[in-house]
């Protein structure tokens, strides 16, 4: 049917979007531009959007909220189709996508009118990364439901890497909130001290990669199926890139570039991991 051939396509755009939407958020608060538009839902007071000539910090709030309506759209349309291919798993999470999408902006609102509370910070952009981790399960399924769920010790390890990950997404939230880029120059900070809260997002990080590392060796020694094998090389790559990106954005400063790379990096870890765990936990055949 003509519908089939927008379910790829569909799948793959929620899930780029969802990244986007991460890296042009992580725009608004290395830019300082959290109060661009310094109200909501409206932009000022009297507009939703706003008027006379745009300064950089109005732009980049508004184009980061009108991104939310490119967002809806392909959340609906995603629905529509895979709705209409009449497979539950599909339908589901296709709706958790389109229900995430206005809860995100709701979340951004009260992140606005809370002057970028550092704590509704952290709490918007967790939400957009686990969108990132259904739009995944969604990808990997148009083809057809995934396998049967396994159990035993390899699986419970990919679930403890995949915890791993969170915490150190987490933490590096509160890290963020602690130090230079929470979002507007004058808004308030979570209060902890930035270098130790560092310290704990790299002891994560090392955990993190350790964790990976066995599950990676493991999955060689029992010889689990390659789409396994290569769904966890890959989280691990992505892993060292980020944390070399971590320690030089530390080492440096926390210049802007490289803080928002970092930020690419936090989605892209969400998708790979999420990718991991899945791939572990239902595999294919070789």
């Amino acid at each position: 049917m003509s519908h089939e051939r927008w379910v790829r396509p569909l799948a793959w755009a929620t899930l780029v979007a969802n990244v986007v939407l991460v890296v042009t958020g992580g725009a608004v608060r290395l830019t300082g531009s959290g109060l661009g538009c310094p109200t909501w839902p409206r932009c000022t007071d009297q507009s939703f959007r706003p008027h006379g000539a745009l300064d950089l910090h109005e732009a980049i709030e508004f184009g980061n909220r009108t991104l939310t309506f490119v967002l809806v759209a392909i959340a609906v349309a995603t629905f529509v189709v895979m709705w209409r291919t009449g497979r539950r798993d599909l339908r589901t999470m296709a709706l958790i996508v389109a229900l995430g999408i206005p809860a995100q902006a709701v979340i951004g609102g009260i992140t606005v009118l809370t002057d970028l509370n550092p704590w509704v910070v952290s709490f918007h952009l967790l939400c957009s990364l686990a969108i990132i981790g259904v739009a995944v399960r969604m990808l990997l399924s148009v083809d057809a439901p995934l396998p049967p769920a396994r159990r035993g010790p390899v699986v419970g390890l990919a679930w403890a890497t995949f915890a791993a990950a969170w915490a150190v997404l987490y933490v590096g939230t509160v890290v963020t909130g602690s130090g230079p880029h929470a979002g507007d120059v004058d808004t308030e900070r979570n209060g902890l001290d930035p270098l130790q809260m560092s310290q704990l997002h790299a002891d994560l990080v090392f955990l993190f990669v350790g964790l990976t590392l066995g599950l990676l060796f493991t999955l060689h020694a029992v010889g689990a199926p390659r789409s396994a094998r290569r769904a966890v090389a890959v989280l691990l790559a992505v892993e060292l890139a980020q944390g070399a990106i971590g320690f030089v954005q530390y080492f440096t400063d926390l210049p802007v570039v490289l803080v928002g790379l970092h930020m690419l990096g936090a989605a892209t870890i969400s998708a790979c991991v999420t990718w991991a765990l899945l791939r572990v936990r239902h595999p294919l055949s070789n």
